[in-house]
């Protein structure tokens, strides 16, 4: 699938910067922090035109052509119809057919004509009602990439028509085409994962290296074709430090990292993966010792119309220190209540599940909290895992009840202070599509030298500039899907993740204005800590996004791309 790629923009080339990426990133863990480096860095640069591993390319090769006499050739008489027949026989003509999805809703369709040197009719019958027709003065072969855009993600065939009219002769060729785009539908949060209780797979904690298999389609009502799934994969009872990595496959991507452990720690992260061709994503336990896994599936997507993102800059919706969003003060161990989400911090009526960063804070014992849709009993999942005095923040996609709220509950027996951003959201009038790739896709490390940038942490107080997109002043994605990571901690802080006002020529014209501090936090460290969690974020009209180190002291960061959303 030529979907975005890693590219050198030649305004940087020209600019003198050299983007030259790490041959050996790994997953993130404390190392030894390196010297300061720039806090504006090239990034990522997925541009169009070029494949990131877990890319696909349909095909329909010129063997499969089906030729025949072209109707009404133009011969009045029985003589002249039959010889006009018997010049169709020996006319070759055939099509190849190859695509590739280059955005969410697009398909670039490359046509390959070989036949007698003669003028030919082409109709392309896109699958969706739409037809292009051209004329082509063929010299024998009539090689051209057509791009279409699909108002609606889904399946389609493609149907190409060729008509030599002047040796009578007709070819057609088809392929079967589906949209790199999957749109979301909610799931009640439910348990498809336990080793400690051998649900869905052994009972017994996956080994050092190891991993298991979670079959996906089929399970709690996920339907067979689903494309990606939304997660909530939790390490316990892990005996050494480590990282889980969540892909469709068993192998590859030994680079990037989902979430991160040490010993005796409980730790969620919210994980959105592509689910392989057996119908199963694979977890994989990257430390040397064996831990138990969990994972609550809380929403999937396919190829079919159903709900598209929207993110939104960074809402609080929720304070109980502040008595924002519900009652002020603590929430009692084992109490619930209820969230106003529905038409209220930019979510529409009618949106049918919320992006949140859903933080635990102040906690007198250890716990979790869990959030689900209104009107319903609480379910045996959690969303966020907390200790003992422990700041600590998840990504949480969450259903919206019929009424328009969300519940969320305390699942410690003692009291804990509850703060969520909205994000994000999910309805029906939106065509937001994620295109997701097979697995966590390194991009930075600011450990290690990349993409033009030295080695070095962020300095505290400041912000790291990323550019994610190519050059661009009209970024055509509407959001990211990032993996974020931040190690090497000597103090408390957060971090926040944002859209960038500026584009990257900006930034090399040293014309970039100051972005606006956010309050939001994305995720929360403490002294020595190693964090992970999943961002949802804007890049803005440039594609570029802002990392900002909200502590008093420099941190590391590591993040990785899932995914991206879009409507064309």
């Amino acid at each position: 699938m030529r979907n975005r790629r890693l590219v050198v923009s030649a305004a940087l080339v020209a600019a003198g910067v050299v983007l030259v990426p790490t041959a050996a990133a790994h997953a993130a863990g404390p190392v030894t922090p390196a010297a300061h480096g720039a806090t504006a860095s090239p990034g990522a640069n997925p541009g169009k035109g070029g494949t990131l591993p877990g890319g696909k390319t349909f095909s329909s090769p010129a063997d499969r052509t089906v030729r025949t006499p072209l109707p009404g050739s133009g011969a009045g008489a029985a003589g002249a119809r039959a010889q006009a027949q018997d010049a169709s026989r020996d006319a070759y003509l055939a099509i190849d057919l190859e695509t590739t999805a280059p955005t969410a809703h697009s398909i670039d369709l490359r046509t390959l004509v070989t036949g007698e040197p003669t003028e030919l009719d082409i109709t392309i019958a896109w699958g969706d009602g739409a037809t292009d027709r051209l004329t082509a003065a063929s010299s024998g072969s009539d090689w051209r990439n057509t791009v279409h855009k699909y108002a609606k993600v889904g399946a389609y065939a493609v149907t190409v028509t060729v008509k030599d009219t002047t040796n009578g002769v007709q070819a057609v060729n088809q392929l079967d085409f589906v949209t790199s785009g999957s749109e979301y539908t909610p799931h009640a949060p439910t348990r498809l994962l336990d080793t400690r209780a051998g649900l869905g797979a052994a009972q017994a904690k996956v080994a050092g290296r190891g991993a298991v298999a979670l079959k996906v389609a089929g399970a709690a009502k996920v339907p067979a074709g689903v494309r990606a799934v939304a997660l909530n994969v939790t390490a316990t009872n892990a005996t050494g430090a480590g990282h889980v990595v969540v892909q469709p496959r068993s192998y590859g991507f030994d680079e990037g990292s989902n979430l991160n452990y040490v010993a005796g720690q409980t730790v969620a992260n919210q994980v959105i993966v592509p689910v392989g061709e057996d119908g199963s994503v694979q977890l994989i336990n990257g430390g040397w010792d064996a831990v138990d896994l969990i994972a609550d599936v809380t929403g999937y997507f396919t190829a079919s119309t159903a709900s598209g993102y929207t993110t939104l800059d960074p809402v609080r919706a929720v304070d109980t220190r502040e008595g924002l969003g519900a009652a002020k003060g603590q929430v009692a161990g084992y109490g619930t209540f209820g969230v106003d989400i529905a038409g209220r911090g930019g979510v529409p009526k009618g949106a049918t599940a919320v992006a949140l960063n859903l933080t635990a804070t102040n906690t007198r014992a250890a716990g979790h909290l869990t959030a689900y849709p209104s009107g319903q009993a609480a379910p045996a999942t959690s969303s966020v895992n907390f200790a003992a005095g422990q700041t600590v923040a998840n990504s949480v996609i969450v259903p919206i009840g019929p009424d328009g709220k969300i519940t969320i509950r305390n699942g410690s027996w003692d009291r804990a202070d509850v703060v969520a951003d909205v994000v994000g959201y999910y309805s029906t009038d939106s065509r937001s599509a994620l295109v997701s790739i097979g697995g966590p896709y390194r991009i930075m490390d600011t450990r290690k030298d990349s993409w033009g940038r030295k080695a070095g942490p962020i300095p505290a107080r400041t912000f790291l500039p990323v550019r994610l997109d190519a050059d661009t002043t009209n970024s055509d994605i509407d959001g990211w899907v990032l993996n974020t990571t931040v190690t090497n901690t000597t103090g408390t802080g957060f971090l926040s993740v944002a859209a960038d006002p500026n584009t990257w020529p900006d930034y090399l014209k040293g014309t970039a204005v100051t972005p606006q501090r956010p309050v939001s936090s994305s995720l929360n460290w403490t002294a020595g800590a190693t964090v992970p969690n999943l961002v949802q974020t804007s890049g803005g009209k440039g594609g570029m996004v802002d990392f900002w180190n909200q502590g008093w002291q420099d941190i590391d960061l590591v993040f990785d791309l899932l995914g991206w959303y879009q409507t064309v």
